[in-house]
């Protein structure tokens, strides 16, 4: 189905151009607000990352945008069709990736994606079709008749993915799609998702790695405590911290101040004083501006126990944005922790 046929029956607007069109979107547990007020705008084609530490509320914003969980407050659409009110015409357009495998362990791969097939409707000989089109598309032949209690974390995940695409749905949600995979496996996933986009898919995924939305997002938004505090592409948000990130720890904590008015007076700038005691990162246009920071601050006598230079990681552009970084607090009350 194109996107115009997904379109079919609604009046022109132009949020219809649009994978999710979301607006003031609120999820209450109890008296906590786990996602509060969120705007998201996700265009066809791309691969949108929704940035967060543990309890931000990126899963909870993401089950709703899949009809999993009622919508509290706020209006959602998927190309054009209303979450709330179409949930069964949504749950057509998108296929879901949990954090955890939904396949059935004492089955195989093949009987996994059989069973998923006809549960969704599709003949019995057209999902043993389906099936192996999947298996075949995921790398997973050789593995097809083992059972599922026998495979690595890696190869459930590509299971769990191929189980998302059984009736090729336009739009992917990827819950944490590499969360405790080993960093090969992770480039494998990453591949399999930049496919999926190459086949005409809009991917939406959820992650904590800075370093997955930069290899894979077109467009990130950071979310934090239930709030989109950042938007834009990955090189925008690293530049919120510069383009390279002095760390420094400091032989003397109490000396934090001084090092503070040292950069100010070099670089112009607010440096982040980090949680650890006596730790700062230094947010530099250019590299090379570290050398200015470190001279300075020897004339100034403030001694330094150690110091490196790189790119920024997602704690930096965390304690840029938010103050704090990526460990967050446990939010007991969210659907994310139950």
């Amino acid at each position: 189905m194109s996107i115009t046929e997904l379109g079919a029956g609604h009046p022109p607007d132009r949020t219809i151009d649009l994978a999710v069109h979301a607006r003031g979107l609120v999820k209450t547990f109890g008296g906590h607000r786990a996602v509060d007020g969120i705007d998201l705008d996700v265009r066809p084609g791309e691969i949108f990352g929704v940035l967060g530490p543990n309890g931000a509320g990126k899963t909870t914003t993401l089950r709703m945008l899949a009809t999993l969980l009622e919508i509290d407050a706020g209006r959602a659409e998927i190309f054009g069709v209303d979450v709330a009110r179409d949930p069964h015409r949504i749950r057509q357009l998108v296929g879901v990736t949990g954090q955890y495998a939904s396949v059935d362990e004492n089955l195989t791969a093949r009987e996994n994606l059989w069973l998923f097939a006809r549960l969704q409707g599709v003949a019995a000989p057209r999902a043993r079709s389906v099936a192996a089109e999947l298996l075949g598309q995921f790398g997973l032949e050789d593995a097809a008749d083992r059972p599922i209690a026998q495979y690595s974390g890696g190869m459930r995940r590509r299971l769990d993915l191929a189980a998302s695409l059984i009736t090729r749905p336009p739009l992917i949600f990827l819950d944490e799609p590499t969360t405790g995979l080993d960093p090969r496996t992770r480039g494998q996933m990453w591949d399999t998702i930049r496919g999926l986009v190459a086949d005409g898919c809009t991917v939406l995924l959820t992650t904590q790695y800075l370093d997955e939305a930069d290899q894979l997002a077109d467009r990130v938004a950071v979310i934090d405590h239930g709030r989109k505090v950042a938007e834009g592409t990955p090189d925008e948000l690293k530049s919120a911290v510069g383009d390279s990130a002095l760390q420094l720890t400091l032989a003397e904590p109490d000396e934090v101040p001084a090092a503070v008015e040292v950069v100010r007076r070099v670089l112009g700038s607010e440096p982040v004083v980090s949680p650890e005691r006596g730790r700062l990162n230094v947010a530099l246009d250019r590299a090379d501006l570290a050398s200015d920071v470190l001279i300075a601050l020897r004339g100034a006598g403030v001694s330094i126990s150690s110091v490196s230079v790189a790119k920024p990681s997602l704690d930096e552009v965390f304690l840029a944005l938010t103050g704090h970084g990526t460990d967050g607090d446990d939010e007991k009350d969210t659907e994310e922790s139950r």
